[in-house]
Order: structure tokens, then C-alpha cells, then sequence
């Protein structure tokens, strides 16, 4: 009588439709890391789309970009290791190093509530009233001011009318694609608004917010308003706030803070996360000046 080697006759359909006598736990790791894969190839997609948006020039689209760019990294990272952790020549170290991954993204977390908390703190308008008040540039499009810009502008103008005659010290350089001064957009922006163009003063040459402060001190010091003498305050968004008055106190002004709202929920969003790590990044440069 004739024999078969079954095993032999089954190979065929075992590499058709796999081994369907594999365990629980091992069809768990298949269907885990299936859906890793998708979700790394979603967060891959995500980063490549944000990146085409910010080289057509989208507004925000360069935070967008960075906030996926750096999600995608960290989830891969774990998707890697939690795949390595099932692995047999690699479990204990992946399993260490994944335990430490963890351990660090709990602490990013952490401290990014915390940034949050102390963005957050300083964002309400701290009932100061100023003889000058300085408005941080925000970006313009050829001459036009940005819609972040526009809105600090509008709260001048609304500090202005409640206040009576307060000088606005308008602060910004000329950037990449700007035909013109930030400064200037402002001032026509706001003489445009019915501010008289006596009230106000163009800083010129900023960069950053720091510079924005620093240099706007200066021209109020030209000006016969010594910031030690003349009460200051700061117009900004509500999730700049926080930093800008930091900032103040570092050049020696206990600078009040007006903040602007800012429009549109995605972006006040956006921005509030980009602003952690600016936060950040102040705290350690403030630590080495």
C-alpha cells in the first residue's frame, strides 16, 4: 500500500494560506505589526504632505511640518523597537531600550504640560496702563500684514482708543519675500485705522523677539522715553505673551502684556505648540547670557 508524507503534501498550502496552527500569541504579532506598518506609512505620508505644503508657502505650514516630522520619528522609533522586542536574537536589549523610550517620552510630555501651564499663565491682559506700548512683528506678505500681525495691530488700536494718547512703538525688520519693513506694513497699516502717525515709532532692524525688545528700548531711549521712566507694555498673541514679557524682564523692563487674539483655532493650536519649544530654547539661551 502506498504512503504519503503529509507534511510534504501540505507545503504547498502552507505557503499559500500560511501555518494555520499558529498560536494566539503569534497571530497577536502578526496583526500588531501589520498595523504598525500602516500606521508608520500614514505618519510618512502625513510628514511628506505637510513638507509640500510648507514649500508652496502655506501659512503655519512650517510648524505643521516640524509637529509631524517629529510625531513620525517618535512613532517609528517605537514601532521599531516593539517589533525588535519579539525578536529572539534582540528581546532583552530592544525591550531595555524601549522601557527607556518610554520613560523619555513621559518626561517630554510632562514637560510640555508644564510649558503649556506657564504659556497659559501669562496670556491674560495684565491690566497695566502704559505710556508706550510695543508691537512685536509678525510676518507680512509682500506688504500686507499677517493675519497673526493684523490682529496685534487691531488690539493696539482698541488699547489706543481706551487709553487716550499712547505712543506705539511698531518692531520688525524686513524678512525673506517682505518688500518692505515689517515696521512699515504696520504704521500704514495703523495710520490706514486712523492713528495718528505722530504716535508712532518704526524699529526697523529686528529679527526676533528679542531684538524686537532690545531695539525698541533703544529708539524710546532716542526718543527722550527712558524705559526706566516710562511705563511699557506688550502687544503680542496670547500664546507669545508669556515668553515676550520674560524676555522684557531679562533687558531690565517690567513690561506689562496686551495680548491679541489670536485668529483661528487650528492655528492659536499650532502656534501654542511651536511656542513650548521656544520657551524651551529662551530658557537655556537665558541661561548661558
Amino acid at each position: 500500500m502506498k504512503t504519503y508524507n503529509y507534511a510534504y503534501t501540505q507545503a504547498p498550502m502552507l505557503y499559500l494560506y500560511g501555518d494555520k496552527t499558529d498560536s494566539p500569541d503569534k497571530k497577536k504579532v502578526k496583526r500588531v505589526r501589520a498595523v504598525s506598518v500602516v500606521l508608520a506609512l500614514a505618519a510618512v505620508l502625513l510628514t511628506l504632505g505637510c513638507f509640500a505644503m510648507f514649500v508652496a508657502g502655506f501659512p503655519g505650514a512650517n510648524v505643521m511640518f516640524y509637529m509631524a516630522l517629529t510625531a513620525s520619528l517618535l512613532l517609528c522609533t517605537y514601532l521599531a523597537l516593539w517589533n525588535l522586542c519579539h525578536s529572539k536574537k534582540c528581546a532583552r536589549i530592544a525591550t531595555a531600550l524601549r522601557e527607556c523610550f518610554l520613560i523619555f517620552l513621559a518626561v517630554c510630555i510632562a514637560g510640555f504640560v508644564v510649558l503649556q501651564g506657564l504659556i497659559m499663565s501669562g496670556s491674560q491682559y495684565d491690566g497695566a496702563t502704559a505710556d508706550v506700548i510695543v508691537v512685536l512683528g509678525a510676518g507680512i506678505y509682500g506688504e500686507i500684514p499677517s493675519r497673526i500681525l493684523t490682529s496685534r495691530l487691531d488690539a493696539a488700536i482698541e488699547y489706543q482708543k481706551m487709553h487716550g494718547d499712547v505712543m506705539i512703538v511698531v518692531s520688525g525688520g524686513q524678512g525673506k519675500g517682505e518688500s518692505i519693513t515689517e515696521a512699515e506694513a504696520m504704521s500704514r497699516y495703523l495710520v490706514r485705522r486712523g492713528v495718528n502717525e505722530s504716535s508712532i515709532l518704526k524699529e526697523e532692524s529686528s529679527t526676533n523677539t528679542r531684538e524686537n525688545l532690545a531695539f525698541s528700548l533703544a529708539l524710546m531711549a532716542e526718543h527722550g522715553l527712558e524705559p526706566e521712566e516710562t511705563s511699557v507694555s506688550v502687544v503680542t498673541n496670547e500664546f507669545h505673551l508669556y515668553r515676550a514679557k520674560r524676555v522684557a524682564a531679562r533687558l531690565g523692563v517690567d513690561a506689562g502684556g496686551i495680548p491679541a487674539k489670536t485668529p483661528g483655532q487650528t492655528s492659536r493650536v499650532i502656534y501654542q505648540c511651536r511656542e513650548a519649544v521656544a520657551v524651551l530654547f529662551d530658557f537655556f539661551t537665558g541661561l548661558r547670557s
